[in-house]
């Protein structure tokens, strides 16, 4: 846009000095005033003010606009006595003037970057005149990095080039300047050379290119490189940011390590081990991977690896020892190595002796021993089963004076001290051969006479025993390991209450009996501890009984109450006077009856009826009894 409101001021103030001037007796000449530059962008319109002053009492008798090109003026428009003429030049149909003299020129071009000058004529009073440089802008694209993609060495003898950075259609020509990490860099010969370039295009409008060339080094890796293109708009400095990019360095390998890694710290058989050869060059050098031979005299072994990395699957206790990365960088001609060491926990050659099963007679004793290999030391835990309570720690179980109760697997569980999660565990039966066992708590039974009572007898022992009874029932026997119960039903008799039943048990080793008292029950609220009885309660029955009829009782009490309220409130209609027998004439005694007093007046009460529909005596209707029985 043109600096048409800078002018105005200038233009007035000059205007009121001349006047003042002219009242005080100056000069009575013609005086111009014009701005020095007017800017406007490509394609929009100028306008370029002209201001100017006179002696009192006079006119302007012509105005006149031209353009000045190779210092020959060119009259462009101009005006007599208000009357406008429009010269045929290149500005035909672009040019006019506004009511305050400014000229305007619409759709400026780049050829229009010209000197303008207003000619004010005032006949006998002179000419004056001023004049207006142009110019022209166009705000250059914004500006495009390439970078070398190609990589730059930092052993390179000649300065690489770094980007280059293009700007197109601007005018004037911008400048271009480079940064790198936001500092700006200047030519130096040594280090870093700018090369700009100035293209014109067709349309006249500039682009302009730079090359950086800078010598690199390996913290330039992480380098951050841009442009910035800077140009003048309307007096100010304007500037245009490209992207900011990375440039590929390369530099031979200083640094060389061999890591280990696994899912746990300490490395367990059966873990999977990554093995990765780790060197800090650009591009990364060919690495070779070997496992040391320990012995008389070291070996190395080839490993086949990709790119410097080795999976071990399901790594063995064999897997372990030394390792070793190496790596040749041509560009420095040095040769690399490093070493890691790998160690694999293990645990392996568990057992127990004596092995199993092991069979003891009651009252011996037994040692067992438990061993095993491992990287580190071992942990020993013994257990009576896998899951029960702990016995011991350490390599040996002893057992002493056994019992049936003895018998049973005992557990060893080694674990790799410092190595969670290394563990085995192995196992061992112990059998303890003895004569029968028989519970006692069995001896004394209650019964009654005739029924069908079940005797049980229980037995322990190993080899498993034979139960056998002194009398004949049915019998049916359960067997649980070397636990053994044995059920005889059979009828109570006078003879049985008399003699009581025998079992015994007999195994190899010996047999054991228990002889049975049979009691009969003074209650028959208890049942018996022992045995099944076909006999039913009749105490259940009567207690249900008695419950039944205290219900209905209540259920009786309940609905009385709820015929004398609805005959209090007038629900229940009534024909007759007096007092209603709803009872039977042969009503007992001992049968219930409700009886409700009224206290309603005798005319109140003269509307109740009987069942029969006849009155009652009028003496009868004091009282009312209902029989609630049916």
């Amino acid at each position: 846009m043109a600096r048409s409101g800078a002018a105005g001021r200038p233009g007035l103030l000059l205007a009121c000095g001349l006047l003042l001037w002219g009242a005080t007796g100056g000069a009575s000449k013609v005086e111009v005033s014009m701005l020095e530059v007017v800017e406007v962008e490509l394609g929009q319109t100028a306008r370029i003010p002209c201001n100017f002053s006179l002696p009192e009492a006079s006119d302007y008798a012509y105005i006149n606009w031209f353009y000045i090109d190779k210092r020959s003026r060119t009259k462009i428009y101009y005006m007599v006595r208000g009357q406008v003429f429009e010269v045929d030049t290149e500005y035909k149909g672009r040019v006019a003037m506004e009511d305050d003299f400014t000229l305007t020129i619409s759709r400026v071009t780049l050829q229009d970057a010209r000197t303008f000058v207003c000619q004010v004529g005032a006949g006998s009073l002179g000419v004056g005149e001023n004049r207006t440089k142009l110019h022209i802008y166009k705000t250059p694209e914004p500006p495009e990095i390439q970078v070398n993609d190609a990589g730059i060495p930092v052993t390179s003898k000649e300065i690489p080039k770094i980007a280059v950075c293009i700007s197109k259609n601007g005018f004037p020509a911008p400048n271009i300047t480079w940064y790198k990490n936001g500092s700006p860099l200047w030519q130096d010969d040594t280090k870093i050379s700018i090369l700009s370039t100035l293209i014109k295009e067709s349309s006249g409008l500039y682009t302009v290119s730079s090359t950086l060339f800078a010598r690199v080094s390996r913290e330039d890796r992480q380098s951050r490189f841009h442009c910035a293109v800077s140009y003048c708009l309307l007096g100010a400095d304007q500037t245009a940011v490209s992207e900011k990019v990375n440039v590929t360095v390369f530099y031979s390998t200083e640094k060389l390590s061999l890591v280990i890694r696994s899912p746990q710290p300490q490395v367990r058989e059966g873990d999977e081990v990554t093995l990765h050869c780790e060197g800090d060059g650009n591009p990364p050098p060919e690495y070779n991977l070997l496992k040391v031979q320990e012995g008389a005299q070291a070996e190395e072994k080839d490993l086949t690896s990709s790119n410097g990395v080795l999976i071990l699957r399901k790594v063995k206790k064999e897997d372990s020892g030394r390792y070793l990365c190496r790596t040749f960088d041509l560009d420095s001609m040095a040769s690399l190595e490093a070493t890691a060491e790998l160690s694999v926990n293990y645990l392996e050659g568990l057992k127990i002796t004596p092995e199993g099963p092991i069979q003891l007679q009651q009252g011996e004793g037994l040692a067992l021993t438990c061993d095993a290999r491992g990287s580190k030391p071992l942990e020993l835990r013994w257990k009576k089963e896998k899951k029960g309570k702990l016995l011991g720690h350490g390599k040996q179980l002893k057992l002493s004076n056994v019992t049936l109760e003895s018998s049973g697997n005992y557990s060893c569980e080694v674990s790799v001290a410092g190595v969670p999660g290394l563990s085995r565990s192995k196992q061992v039966y112990v059998a303890v051969h003895a004569k029968p066992q028989i519970s006692p708590k069995d001896s004394l039974v209650p019964v009654k006479q005739n029924e069908l009572v079940t005797l049980m007898c229980r037995a322990t022992a190993l080899p498993e025993p034979t139960i056998t009874w002194s009398i004949n029932g049915t019998v049916q026997n359960h067997i649980d390991h070397h636990h053994i119960i044995s059920n005889l039903t059979v009828q109570v008799t006078p003879e049985l209450l008399q003699s009581g039943v025998t079992c015994m048990a007999t195994n190899k080793l010996g047999t054991s009996s228990l002889h049975i008292t049979l009691q009969l029950r003074t209650t028959t609220t208890s049942p018996p501890p022992i045995g099944n009885t076909t006999e039913q309660k009749t105490q259940e029955s009567k207690g249900v009984i008695i419950v039944a009829v205290i219900v209905c009782i209540l259920v009786i009490a309940v609905l009385g109450a709820v015929l004398y309220f609805l005959h209090k409130k007038g629900k229940i209609p009534c024909n007759r006077t007096g007092k209603q027998d709803i009872t039977r004439p042969d009503a007992r005694k001992d049968e219930i009856v409700v009886e409700v007093k009224s206290d309603k007046l005798p005319e109140e009460a003269g509307l109740l009826q009987g069942a029969n529909s006849e009155k009652r005596p009028a003496g009868d209707q004091a009282e009312k009894y209902i029989d609630l029985r049916n």
